[in-house]
């Protein structure tokens, strides 16, 4: 989260939405979630990640 404001994407887009609304310490755990949710599915999937092939945000 140091370098948000240099980065671009979904990812960082919602990292920094939820930083409007959450603390810091919040906002790392669920960034740690997600990502972990992440390596997770594609490990037990076989696959690789693609990121065109992610859901856009509702």
């Amino acid at each position: 989260m140091r370098r948000l404001e240099k980065r671009s994407g979904r990812l960082a887009d919602w990292t920094r939405a939820l930083l409007t609304r959450r603390h810091s310490n919040v906002v790392a755990c669920a960034l740690a979630n997600k990502l972990a949710r992440t390596a997770w599915a594609i490990i037990a999937r076989h696959t690789t990640f693609d990121p065109g092939l992610a859901k856009a945000p509702a």
